[in-house]
């Protein structure tokens, strides 16, 4: 996901991204407390994507 396509969404659409993600992250955590993730690297890209829309978030408000 790039900023760019977060910047043309509306802010109940970028919450709703948001929580979407916080959802995977919870979920990819417990995966990763059952010992059934593999693929330890979509953490962190989950972290990232969060990080990218609470930072457009946070720019449209200041606006």
């Amino acid at each position: 996901m790039k900023a760019s396509e977060l910047r043309g969404k509306d802010q109940p659409a970028l919450q709703k991204e948001l929580n979407e993600l916080l959802k995977a992250q919870f979920s990819l955590r417990m995966q990763i407390a059952t010992q059934q993730l593999n693929n330890t690297a979509q953490l962190k890209k989950v972290r990232r994507d969060i990080a990218r829309v609470k930072t457009v978030i946070n720019q449209k408000d200041a606006k």
